[in-house]
């Protein structure tokens, strides 16, 4: 169950949801104020990206482009989201005139979001046809081919009166698509704070039936009411190894991420901001970078306070040892389809033997999780190590690793490294 009053802001309300822990109160707010001294129109656009970039992260998020199509140049987009092998193409309408009766604008709106649908699905035609080079909230360019992602469009309105209880219609375009508004994305950023997250939303509200304009935040709270109530999935907790344990948690928690107040969720961000902004080593590409920010922002949002608040509390450990003494702390995660590994790891220090001993480590668990499963072929292990800095100037150094495919090691390199971690350097 659920019901919204309405603010004196007619921009804004606040929603009651139903729980089983009580009545849930969550406040919608207006969307982002447009920047100052833009058009409407590229103002909206620029919004949109701000939110994305902001509470997700700009790297998953890429500006307009263009293409030649003969001697004119065609816009591509309205920006596009890549995550992983997902790619949603936005594109923003703002009614930049003041609106007109109710049922003229109705139509109005449904025309530009055909409109919209068209230009989204033209986009994926282009960069199935041609890769195009594009340019992140980082500024920097990677190629996009379009024939390496599962693609959905996105309608994105900015209107400040929409109808009551508009819905868009468009003929199939082939593609998963969505209608929104303004503030319905930015209440999608904002209580997810993933950009992995919105990009899964977004395709599981494609699936379902339309809702009207402005109703998103409704629809939410519905999915993740069905999420609360599911019960967690049947799991081989061996395929980590011994003394494995099951975590569930909802795809959409009820509670905006970070609202516990702690800050602890910023940890997780403050490692991705670290391997974004690092040097790449000379066999790595942007692409394999936005490859590794991918996978750890799969980390399901409903766990990464605890997730957070545990690795200050092993970086803590790890440095209350006797002098010239080391000590590791790790946690593992090992996701549902027994695909990606996710390692995070604290150590006393940084030096060549302790890169050295973390490579072996993930090297191994890569290799038992990969015959475990006999998906080897399939498997990414991707693994993040934190070491104190005592500069001051910042309070961990991030050494990131990543393994994918079929192990490399020989049986040699599994039995020595298996007896390393059994005795010299076993894990605290």
């Amino acid at each position: 169950m659920w019901r919204f009053i309405q603010d004196n802001d007619p921009s804004a309300f606040t929603l009651i949801v139903d729980t089983a822990n009580g009545p849930y109160m969550r406040r919608i707010p207006p969307a982002l104020p447009l920047p100052s001294g833009v058009e409407h129109g590229p103002g909206a656009e620029a919004a949109a990206h701000e939110a994305a970039a902001t509470w997700g992260m700009p790297d998953f998020v890429f500006q307009p482009a263009y293409a030649r199509k003969g001697s004119a140049r065609r816009e591509l987009s309205d920006g596009l989201l890549l995550s992983g092998r997902r790619g949603a193409v936005i594109q923003v309408k703002a009614r930049t005139i003041q609106p007109k009766e109710a049922d003229r604008e109705v139509s109005w709106i449904r025309k530009v979001a055909a409109k919209a649908m068209s230009q989204a699905k033209g986009t994926v035609r282009q960069l199935r046809l041609l890769p195009a080079d594009m340019v992140n909230g980082r500024g920097r360019t990677l190629s996009v081919d379009g024939n390496a992602f599962e693609w959905m469009a996105v309608f994105l309105l900015d209107h400040e009166h929409v109808p009551d209880g508009t819905i868009c219609s468009w003929e199939p375009i082939g593609i998963p698509s969505v209608a929104l508004t303004r503030r319905d994305w930015d209440f999608l950023f904002d209580q997810l704070r993933s950009t992995t997250a919105v990009i899964g939303y977004l395709f599981r509200a494609a699936a379902e039936p339309p809702v009207a304009l402005g109703d998103e935040p409704v629809r939410y709270y519905e999915l993740a009411a069905v999420d609360a109530d599911t019960p967690p999935a049947v799991i081989d907790t061996e395929l980590v190894g011994p003394g494995g344990r099951l975590f569930s948690a909802p795809q959409l928690p009820q509670t905006p991420v970070g609202a516990a107040g702690t800050q602890a969720h910023l940890v997780l961000r403050m490692v991705l901001e670290d391997i974004t902004t690092s040097p790449l080593p000379d066999n790595a590409d942007e692409a394999d970078r936005l490859d590794v920010l991918s996978l750890l922002d799969q980390l399901p949002v409903g766990v990464r306070e605890e997730w957070g608040q545990l690795l200050l509390e092993m970086l803590h450990d790890v440095t209350h040892v006797p002098d010239d003494n080391l000590k590791w702390r790790f946690r593992r995660q090992l996701n549902a389809d027994a695909t990606r590994q996710t390692v995070y790891a604290c150590a006393t220090r940084f030096d060549e033997h302790v890169q050295a001993a973390f490579g072996s480590y993930v090297q191994l668990r890569h290799h038992e999780v990969a015959a475990r499963t006999g998906r080897g072929d399939e498997l990414i292990t991707v693994a993040v190590m934190l070491t104190p800095n005592y500069s001051g100037k910042r309070p961990w150094d991030t050494t990131m690793f990543r393994v994918f495919g079929a192990s490399q090691l020989t049986d040699e390199e599994v039995a020595q490294f298996s007896e390393l971690w059994k005795h010299g350097l076993s894990p605290a």
